[in-house]
């Protein structure tokens, strides 16, 4: 029953075509893990640059306290990534080495800023972080009572992207 409810959960959170391949039942339960790791260490590195950007280009109103939050956000999105790789490594695989790989995993992509307002760039911030939020969730109900390791450095990365998305809402509040 547990199985069939995962399974379930997987195929509702995850339905784009970078994860298509997580419903096939041939593919177990490492590889799919390994392979949501990967996505989302793709997505902390597109996050961090996109905090990093919206940085430098920042205008308007909130815009020097917008500018610390995110300077904030991208250093601990570099963290993330880098907890992602260590965990990919210590399970005997390989984090995804050429970052072209990086739009083609994300199953979002990259939406470069059109707009360079405080208001569009956290708006656009707090959508990633809730998509993050859903990965992470996502990778804690595969994990769960299977792997403990991996589950801890989620939860924390969860904590995490759950306080940002708090963060920048607190900005336009």
């Amino acid at each position: 029953m547990e199985k069939k409810i995962l399974a379930l959960l997987l195929v509702i959170i995850c339905t784009a075509p970078a994860c298509k391949w997580l419903s096939n039942p041939k593919v177990n339960s490492e590889d799919k893990v390994v392979r949501l790791l990967n996505v989302a260490l793709a997505e902390e590195w597109l996050a961090a640059y996109q905090y990093w950007i919206g940085a430098q280009i920042i205008k308007g109103a909130l815009g020097q306290q917008a500018e610390a939050e995110f300077i904030a956000h991208y250093q601990e999105e570099l963290k993330h990534a880098q907890q992602l790789a260590d965990r990919i490594i210590q399970l005997d695989e390989t984090p995804v080495l050429n970052p072209n790989e990086w739009l083609k995993l994300s199953p979002k992509g990259y939406d470069h800023p059109s707009d360079f307002s405080a208001k569009a760039l956290i708006g656009q911030n707090i959508d990633s972080e809730k998509r993050a939020i859903k990965r992470y969730e996502e990778i804690l109900a595969l994990v769960h009572g299977k792997d403990h390791a991996t589950y801890d450095m989620v939860s924390g990365i969860l904590r995490d992207e759950m306080e940002h998305e708090q963060d920048l809402e607190r900005l336009v509040e």
